[in-house]
């Protein structure tokens, strides 16, 4: 088991990555553009907690399957992974149903249940369960927990300058090849 700085660090580097091009970072920008972005951080932040200790849930509960098996799952899935990061299509929000008040409680609803309904199963969700079948789960829902809020964080902060700083086509890249060098990694870890 390698050392728990590294295996956070490794979450946070890949979650990071596999967020950035997601739904939930241009509903940050939406939400964060008409309401006070902290009070929706503190909500995209809240559910993303949830996700995060499911996903890490579920990964240490792989972990005491045998190791072969779980290791060839987990390159198949970081492989779809960067199959499904290279063939996304560019991902639109829908504004019209967001709460443009100010107040604490509309904004952090509307971010919680942004994430909160739009995150099951999706692949940050996925890829962190793989990362905790083979590391600390309890480093890596800190690391996937800590990306998640960063990438929000960012998307509210900067607003809608991210999508025009760095091409969108150039963040899935760089995910997508995070993803494969992981499937490759975890299929040598499965023959060794």
């Amino acid at each position: 088991m390698a050392n728990a700085a590294v295996v956070a660090g490794t979450a946070f580097g890949v979650i990071f990555l596999a967020e950035l091009p997601d739904k939930t970072m241009f509903a940050s920008l939406a939400m964060g553009a008409r309401m006070r972005a902290r009070y929706v951080w503190l909500g995209t932040s809240s559910a993303f907690a949830v996700h995060a200790t499911l996903a890490a849930l579920v990964g240490g509960a792989l972990a005491q399957l045998p190791d072969r098996p779980v290791k060839l799952a987990s390159a198949a899935m970081f492989a779809l992974g960067a199959l499904l990061i290279l063939r996304g299509s560019s991902e639109t929000v829908d504004e019209s149903g967001f709460d443009a008040t100010q107040r604490f409680w509309p904004a952090y609803s509307a971010g919680f249940l942004a994430v909160f309904v739009s995150e099951w199963g999706d692949l940050t969700q996925i890829t962190t369960a793989n990362l905790a079948a083979n590391n600390s789960a309890l480093a890596v829902g800190i690391g996937a927990f800590v990306a998640l809020c960063a990438v929000s964080g960012l998307a509210l902060a900067a607003g809608r300058t991210i999508a025009t700083k760095v091409p969108l086509l150039v963040v899935r890249r760089v995910a997508a090849g995070v993803m494969v060098t992981l499937s490759l990694w975890s299929l040598v870890q499965a023959f060794s």
